[in-house]
């Protein structure tokens, strides 16, 4: 039994990283969507730009994680002074890094799959924002869980946050194709 409960404070040790990455991959990447959809872009286009977010923020973020985690550690460590258990960093970067890029993906899998399916292809950005709304309240809840806080009260939160940089993002896309188009 014991064992069962160290194995599950490994497991969650990592939920931060999990939560943090994947809610920026799924927000910045549907961001890009929206966006590149506002401004009347093609589905090739779509795509290419959500991967370059997907790759090159993902890795912004994991970097960022490590060399904050690493300062974290090295302070703690001229004070002689260890406040809370740190995760190494690489691990951490990798959790956040994976995180980024597989729940990130969301926003892209209905245009991956319009090239498959012809039947996809006119409502691909209607079935991104389902998908990614799904995964909006799933992440939204996961999140209430770390910073304990009611699951359906964050679940609520992160959709919002994501709905809102998506109609930011659609918006700006929108205003400038009809500016310079």
């Amino acid at each position: 039994m014991k064992k069962e409960v160290s194995n599950n404070k490994i497991e969650r040790r990592y939920l931060g990283e999990f939560v943090y990455g994947a809610t920026d991959g799924t927000v910045t990447t549907f961001a890009v969507v929206a966006g590149a959809i506002g401004a009347s872009l093609s589905p090739t286009i779509v795509l290419i730009l959500g991967f370059a977010n997907l790759f090159a923020d993902g890795f912004s973020m994991a970097i960022g994680d490590y060399l904050s985690e690493k300062a974290h550690i090295e302070a703690e460590h001229k004070r002689n002074s260890w406040k809370k258990e740190h995760n190494p960093p690489v691990k951490s970067a990798l959790v956040t890094f994976l995180s980024f890029v597989i729940i990130g993906l969301i926003p892209l899998i209905t245009f991956i799959l319009s090239y498959f399916f012809q039947s996809i292809a006119k409502h691909e950005f209607l079935y991104a924002s389902i998908l990614t709304g799904i995964s909006f309240l799933a992440i939204g809840a996961i999140r209430g869980e770390v910073v304990k806080k009611h699951p359906i009260k964050s679940a609520i939160e992160i959709f919002l946050v994501g709905s809102v940089a998506a109609l930011i993002a659609f918006a700006v896309g929108y205003f400038l194709r009809r500016l310079v188009g």
